[in-house]
């Protein structure tokens, strides 16, 4: 008979905690199908967010603890990611293929948002997920030349396409669809529309995260966007600026009308610093973002410098977060990815698509 109890070991992991949630597992309610047979402990780990990053070191911490507890032996642990799909606007029904949508807006054009949309995209595929590209900017797509992909997307039956891959992402873009130098010639109307297609019509493949490119302002595809796509959340791209500052808490209070919460607020070119004497210079102006977010509530997830190397990975097809996947910069845009899939995590579940839709006809 084994004289390891379940209550001295859930008091011994309870010692572990979440560094990004700053909670226990055993309080969190994720140490599952715990077994001890005499000396040997077998438990799971799950996680609602990726966090591969992390499974190494909270691996060791959760046998350290499970070996402190007198008469415990070898033992196994799980670590499992299981992401699930989250409350989104009232009203509005989840995509096929999709669990959870994040929309990357800024309000005004210039600021960076599309290389964010990317590296955040690129980040939490790095952490375990399987992550979507939606490309809505109709006018200027920029995902296939950011993401290093060409060609036309397959479609099987005629009426729906296959996303097109790079990086591990599944991505859709009206880029893919006309030439790179066709201009969009389309009122607001027709280019909601397409939008939408390309939306619906693509078989995106049990998606994790969709992340949205929007297209920047506030006009009536953003507003379509907002109201008839099943959104988790949006985070807010904005430089210090004040002109970017000002267009930015326009697109904060679009996606706050329709019922969209903001997932918190990325600074762009927060910062400059030479590379050959060190000397840093605040060309657009210093914590234009932070204040931002103090005034409004928002989580400030992080900021980005002014670097050239960003702008050249990205014009390559090489975004920073798979350049140089172990340098500072994607070390930022990975902490923001981990940091907005655990705010998701703590939202409320969707279950929606579990229950089948019921129809009532009146007998005749």
């Amino acid at each position: 008979m084994s004289l390891v109890t379940e209550a001295a070991l859930l008091a011994a992991l309870k010692t572990v905690v979440d560094p990004h949630t700053a909670k226990d597992f055993v309080t969190g309610r994720q140490i599952r199908n715990l077994k001890i047979e005499g000396d040997e402990v077998a438990f799971d780990v799950e996680f609602g967010y990726p966090a591969k990053s992390l499974h190494a070191a909270l691996r060791r911490q959760f046998i350290a603890a499970a070996r402190s507890v007198p008469g415990v032996g070898n033992v196994s642990v799980n670590l499992v990611t299981r992401i699930t799909a989250h409350a989104v606007q009232r009203g509005v029904q989840l995509l096929p293929g999709v669990k959870n949508i994040i929309a990357v807006a800024s309000g005004k054009g210039g600021v960076g948002k599309s290389t964010t949309a990317a590296n955040l995209a690129l980040a939490l595929a790095a952490e375990g997920a399987t992550v979507g590209v939606l490309d809505a900017d109709i006018y200027g797509p920029s995902q296939p030349m950011m993401l290093g992909i060409s060609g036309r997307p397959e479609s099987v039956d005629g009426q729906s396409m296959e996303p097109m891959s790079g990086h591990g992402l599944q991505v859709a873009s009206i880029g893919f669809l006309v030439d790179p130098d066709q201009a969009m010639i389309w009122r607001g109307p027709m280019a909601t529309q397409a939008l939408d297609q390309l939306l619906r019509q693509t078989n995106w493949k049990d998606v994790d995260y969709l992340i949205v490119d929007m297209p920047p302002g506030t006009g009536d595809i953003q507003l379509t966007l907002s109201q008839r796509v099943p959104i988790t959340g949006a985070i807010i791209v904005t430089t210090p600026q004040d002109i970017a500052l000002l267009d930015a808490k326009k697109g904060l209070t679009m996606f706050e009308k329709v019922g969209v919460p903001i997932l918190g607020l990325v600074e762009n070119m927060a910062v400059y610093c030479c590379p050959n004497c060190g000397h840093t210079e605040h060309i657009f102006g210093a914590d234009g973002g932070k204040k931002m977010a103090e005034q409004y509530k928002l989580d400030y997830l992080g900021a980005l410098p002014l670097n050239m190397s960003i702008r050249e990975q990205a014009d390559s097809g090489r975004p920073t977060v798979v350049a140089d996947p172990d340098g500072e910069i994607a070390a930022i845009y990975k902490a923001v990815a981990r940091s907005v899939a655990v705010k998701i995590a703590d939202k409320a579940k969707d279950f929606s698509s579990k229950f089948p839709t019921i129809k009532v006809s009146k007998d005749t």
